[in-house]
């Protein structure tokens, strides 16, 4: 059976007013959401900017890995080449790099303020080769002598020149300073072109392990190693053991005192805080291995940073990684943090809406029919006063007319109850009406 024109135009008059009751809410809320979307921090950039040392380096063989992690969670790492820690801290304090490899001692928080620590990494030994037959017992005796220091803007450069400076050594005393280091470093003191050779590199290195096995090179043990960590809280004092390179060759054959900085992971105070939180997993898995120079601390570590420590760092060390990233990609737990603040004032509008829009609905209906009760009770308080003939008729005329209209009241379905119930009084009221007058006009007759 076809439905009705007039079933149709009620069932349109109800649909629009629900959207209008309903839809002013919705308006609420969207204003609502709207105005906290302002103040919902901005995206992670898809992009970041690493600064390593040089392609020969440790530091820019972690990056590659670095690199490859990000590359899973969809984010470009840009790998830097620079000069060293010196440049790298440089280019973080200019913004041309968002976060650093940057060797322990290298840099003091006055001078860059708008940087803070995100965790050291591992533990870099100072290893120092001289030409053999030297006797090195302290600083003091590498005066007069030709030292590769690494070149200008490296940590090693840096730290080097901490110690000397410690020791004194300058004036006509003062060394020659040569400004190489690494594989060239390690080329020159073999071709007796300097006498020493100041590296600070992973104990397990390659080149670390080929001058060990050099007869005419050998490595300085530092006898007031921990003497130095007391006057630098960023140095480590190590001992690199007997046959820990090479048990078959006990290599080394002894013993050693070193002194170590930590490698650091360095940032911008305004890195994406999300951002951070992706670094430290990624150092997590890059560095949980353990070193050869083992001192019972695990690493990364929240110790022996030159730079405050980033508010997200220190929160991962303490509880680690965010509970969205642990289950969910990076994006859409970086998503889901980023509009929780939103949450706040959409609960805040939804709960009260909740309770109050749907009454509000139900009465706007009711409104329809109660409306007519206040005219029935009117007119049967004002007959019970004065009930002539006259006022009898006029009442009749007022109740059909009232019924006429009241039929083409619509409702919802669900209201057609009440509605019928409206017209049921109404007739009450009329017979009531009819019975009175009968009477009225049976008595004048």
């Amino acid at each position: 059976m076809k439905k009705s024109r007039r079933g149709k135009k009620r069932r349109n008059k109800t649909i629009a007013e629900v959207v209008q009751i309903y839809g002013f809410g919705a308006g609420l809320v969207l204003v609502s959401l709207f105005v906290a979307y302002q103040f919902v921090e901005p995206a992670p950039p898809d992009t970041v900017r690493i600064a390593t040392a040089s392609p020969n380096g440790a530091y820019y063989s972690y990056a590659k890995m670095y690199k490859e992690l990000f590359a899973k969670e969809n984010i470009n790492l840009e790998v830097v080449e620079s000069s060293g820690s010196v440049e790298n801290l440089q280019l973080l304090e200019s913004g041309k790099v968002d976060v650093a490899f940057v060797q322990g001692g290298v840099g003091r928080r006055q001078d860059y303020p708008d940087l803070v620590g995100l965790a050291s990494l591992y533990l870099e030994p100072l290893v120092i080769f001289v030409r053999k037959g030297l006797e090195i017992s302290t600083f003091a005796d590498f005066a007069d002598l030709r030292l590769a220091v690494g070149k200008e803007g490296s940590g090693t450069r840096k730290i080097v020149d901490q110690l000397m400076a410690d020791n004194r050594l300058d004036g006509s005393e003062a060394p020659e300073i040569v400004a190489i280091g690494g594989e060239k470093g390690a080329a020159e003191l073999l071709a007796g072109n300097v006498d020493v050779l100041f590296m600070v590199i992973r104990a397990d290195a390659e080149i670390v392990q080929q001058l060990f096995v050099h007869p005419e090179v050998v490595l300085v043990s530092l006898n007031r190693a921990e003497a130095y960590t007391r006057l630098h809280r960023f140095l480590s004092h190590v001992v690199l053991l007997e046959g820990v390179l090479d048990m078959a060759r006990n290599i080394p054959d002894k013993d050693y005192h070193l002194i170590a900085p930590s490698a650091t992971l360095v940032a911008r105070s305004d890195l994406h805080p999300a951002l951070v939180d992706l670094l430290m997993q990624v150092a997590g898995k890059v560095h949980n291995e353990n070193s050869i120079l083992d001192t019972g601390k695990k690493y990364p570590s929240p110790e022996n940073l030159d730079f405050p420590i980033s508010t997200e760092a220190e929160r991962f060390f303490k509880h680690g990684p965010p509970f969205l990233q642990r289950y969910l990609p990076f994006w859409a737990a970086s998503l889901i943090d980023r509009l929780k603040f939103m949450l706040l004032p959409l609960l805040a509008l939804l709960l009260p809406l909740m309770k109050v829009l749907p009454p509000t609905y139900r009465w706007r209906i009711r409104s329809r029919i109660y409306r007519w009760y206040e005219e029935l009770h009117e007119l049967d308080v004002e007959l019970k006063s004065d009930e002539t003939q006259e006022n009898l008729r006029e009442a009749l005329r007022v109740v059909n007319d009232m019924e006429q209209e009241v039929r083409e009241v619509e409702v919802p379905l669900s209201y057609a109850e009440e509605l019928y119930n409206l017209r049921l009084h109404i007739d009450l009221l009329r017979n009531q009406f009819i019975r009175k007058l009968q009477a009225v006009e049976g008595g004048r007759g």
